[in-house]
């Protein structure tokens, strides 16, 4: 019986999620489609096409947190996210139970990547292996306080219990908050190198303004709902430093403040110990 659901939260890829479909389908492990409201035909073709697959039509895009939804349905007690771009090794999804029976304070596998079609390893792999927290005695790997999400593997009661992905964000760079959330509960991170996955990036995913906008919005947003007031003020006041010359920044910054009440609502300091690690990384 499969101890491990495969969880994928997609929009407006049918093509791409079709081709990770195929490839899981020889995994013979369950798989959850969330569908971030979808207007080329995604649902239907899935439920089409690959009808052992649960799928889920939301009627909206929520961004990475409709990867919440797929891990509440799913029925098993560890839960691997893909991409509609990305897919597993053949064992990866094994070796990491494995290392989940072994290691019982571990939280989270963040596997290597491997970028296709040129069969490369992402070079952030190598930022996770030479990570500065170190490793510990008790755990598989180098302990991380990121990851890339479409080559992670989760327990899934604690991601339900530190309340997943956080939808403040929408995306991207939901992984950093929610690996430093998985670390205050007293849950460990690390980057195991033979857990591998396989990411072949969407034609119609690539760098842009709007992208590069998202990404610094977040890194603010994340310092301003887990770390001391101090650090979030000097935070700030960098980015619109910054804005005086950067467009980008200055709309980051704007974005930003459009979400504070949200972020007052749901800020919640890290204990101390969990602070010091991320000054190490941040």
């Amino acid at each position: 019986m499969a101890e491990t659901t495969v969880v994928i939260a997609t929009r407006d890829r049918a093509d791409e999620l079709a081709r990770t479909l195929g490839r899981l389908r020889e995994l013979d492990v369950p798989v959850i489609v969330v569908d971030n409201g979808s207007a080329d035909g995604t649902v239907a073709r899935v439920r089409r096409d690959f009808p052992w697959v649960r799928t889920v039509a939301l009627d909206r895009n929520v961004g990475a947190s409709a990867r919440n939804r797929g891990v509440r349905l799913a029925r098993t007690p560890y839960v691997a996210f893909s991409d509609d771009d990305s897919w597993w090794a053949p064992d990866a999804l094994r070796r990491a139970e494995r290392l989940f029976e072994r290691y019982p304070r571990l939280g989270l596998v963040a596997g290597r990547v491997v970028v296709e079609p040129e069969g490369r390893m992402d070079p952030v792999c190598r930022q996770m292996a030479s990570s500065p927290l170190g490793r510990a005695a008790d755990l598989p790997g180098p302990s991380v306080l990121g990851f890339v999400c479409c080559a992670s593997i989760v327990r899934r009661e604690p991601f339900l219990r530190v309340g997943g992905f956080n939808p403040v964000l929408f995306f991207p760079g939901e992984e950093r908050l929610f690996s430093w959330d998985l670390t205050a509960a007293g849950w460990a991170c690390c980057y195991v190198d033979d857990v591998t996955a396989h990411h072949h990036p969407s034609a119609s995913r690539g760098p842009s303004p709007a992208r590069r906008r998202a990404e610094l919005r977040n890194d603010l947003l994340t310092t301003w709902l887990r770390r001391p007031l101090r650090v979030a003020l000097a935070e700030t006041a960098t980015l619109a430093g910054r804005g005086l010359a950067d467009r980008d920044a200055m709309a980051a910054l704007g974005a930003a403040v459009l979400r504070l009440p949200a972020v007052a609502r749901r800020r919640r300091r890290l204990p101390a110990e969990v602070e010091r690690l991320v000054g190490l990384v941040c």
